[in-house]
């Protein structure tokens, strides 16, 4: 399949390492792209449900897709999420095409982006109620596999597929006053002057125009890669959400784990130190900011 050309594309709330990625449709998203820039915008590797005996290949080919259009010349920026949020001590380092940073501002043909994972305006992250948080994306993780048992028998039966996690999600996002999230990124968008606001986080995908009486600014967030399968392009000078259909992958399938040789990739020592990445740690001064232009004409 020949790659199509795109001038910045953003996915986030990818969650390797839990049940509920996909992976093997966002590596076949990935090898269909060809960025000038990837950003992954947070919950790209999930720390909080890290288990050394769960990250099969498929997860592993997703970090080679990542890698491999670095390599042939793409700028990949990792911003930080929630779920990965230990990566924020080593906030700002970059080598080559790749950077780790805890929030963006772009340029792009004149329009001011601010991109940042979202989870800083969620209070259901913080605290004491981060436990909760924890809890609940565990019991999150474990509603998708009955899902998908469920799922496996109703199309044995020749029914169509539910998605039970789906509207728990979309449940829990009306619970936690999601409107007010983006109202609040939106509004602080206005008063800093920006053109977008892209966020991730809620695994919701959006796009439209956020306006007060100070202004006007387009939300737009990514979704994600559990539920939705949808991620943010810009090419023709705008915008677009991309909404992934595997049914046009059909003749591109991964590899077969079969024909890897058994390797024990996850080594005591790197599960050891993801393992190490989920211990509190102290953020100093918040979010580092970084900023950039990127001029497509």
């Amino acid at each position: 399949m020949e790659r199509r050309p795109v001038d910045v594309a953003v996915i986030s709330d990818l969650h390797l390492g839990t049940y509920g990625c996909q992976a093997k449709e966002i590596v076949h998203y990935l090898k269909s792209i060809s960025p000038q820039i990837l950003i992954l915008n947070g919950d790209v590797i999930d720390v909080w449900q890290f288990r050394k005996r769960y990250f099969p290949i498929e997860h592993i080919q997703v970090i080679k897709e990542v890698m491999s259009l670095a390599a042939k010349g793409t700028r990949v920026i990792y911003v930080t999420g929630n779920h990965d949020e230990a990566m924020r001590r080593y906030s700002d380092i970059e080598f080559g095409n790749f950077q780790l940073v805890d929030k963006v501002v772009m340029e792009i043909n004149g329009k001011m982006c601010w991109i940042f994972h979202g989870d800083v305006f969620d209070a259901t992250t913080k605290g004491s109620a981060k436990m909760l948080a924890k809890l609940g994306s565990s019991g999150y993780d474990l509603l998708i596999r009955f899902n998908r048992f469920m799922n496996w028998i109703l199309q044995m039966m020749g029914k169509e597929k539910m998605s039970l996690s789906k509207n728990v999600m979309d449940r829990v996002n009306k619970a936690v006053s999601v409107n007010k999230f983006e109202q609040t990124a939106a509004e602080i968008a206005i008063e800093k002057k920006y053109d977008y606001v892209i966020c991730g986080h809620i695994h919701e995908p959006q796009m439209r125009t956020v306006e007060t009486k100070n202004g006007k600014v387009i939300y737009l967030n990514s979704g994600d890669w559990v539920e939705h399968l949808t991620a943010l392009e810009f090419y023709d000078n705008d915008w677009h959400m991309y909404q992934h259909d595997e049914k046009k992958f059909a003749g591109a399938p991964i590899i077969k784990m079969e024909k890897y040789p058994h390797l024990n990739v996850i080594t005591d020592e790197v599960a050891m130190f993801i393992s190490s990445l989920g211990q509190p740690v102290e953020i100093m001064n918040g979010a580092a900011a970084f900023s950039t232009v990127f001029p497509f004409n």
